[in-house]
């Protein structure tokens, strides 16, 4: 397996190797943001890559968003071609996200944790814990499938229920309906306090 670094993710993005990128907001996460009524919460897209939902979410009015992701690559990209989003609200910050501070009302996961080497999860869980603000929220779509070999790295919604539980007192995941068709029957959608 690779060294998933940021070396790494800046040779797929330079390379173009980003089959994960559907392109645009995905629906679930668009269906969700637009229910969304407080533009002023501090909103957290950790791995945010190309960061369509965060891009919408400054189209929508809302006002503090922050994009992290390890791949300068794609920071610096986000920021040249964003420059509206940029003085609408939009923060990119080019770190890893295991050490990256702050706090958040809410964290939009659009498959990050699908992302990081499965050794990591639960410090992926500490870190959620760590960044949400009282009250804050975690929510978003994981993958409900394997992947051989990775990533995307795969796993399951008893797995992913046994992980956050341990950290979270509420956690409710279910089978995405709206998901692209290529995903249709893969993906959990995921809200977590």
């Amino acid at each position: 397996m690779p060294t998933l670094d940021a070396n790494y993710w800046d040779e797929r993005y330079k390379n173009k190797e980003t089959g994960w990128d559907i392109g645009s907001v995905s629906d679930p996460l668009k269906e969700y943001i637009d229910q969304l009524t407080d533009k002023n919460i501090r909103i957290l897209i950790p791995g945010g890559g190309n960061s369509y939902e965060a891009l919408y979410l400054i189209e929508k009015g809302f006002t503090d968003v922050t994009v992290v992701d390890i791949s300068k690559e794609v920071c610096d990209k986000l920021i040249s071609s964003n420059t509206q989003a940029i003085e609408k609200g939009l923060k990119v910050v080019n770190a890893n996200f295991l050490e990256f501070t702050g706090s958040f009302d809410l964290i939009l996961e659009q498959t990050f944790f699908c992302a990081l080497d499965p050794s990591l999860r639960q410090d992926y869980a500490l870190k959620m814990k760590t960044l949400l603000a009282p009250k804050g929220k975690l929510v978003g779509v994981l993958f409900n499938t394997d992947f051989p070999g990775g990533p995307p790295f795969g796993g399951h919604q008893s797995e992913y229920q046994a992980l956050f539980t341990r950290f979270f007192m509420f956690v409710e995941i279910a089978p995405c309906y709206n998901s692209i068709k290529p995903r249709m029957g893969r993906e959990v959608f995921v809200k977590i306090c």
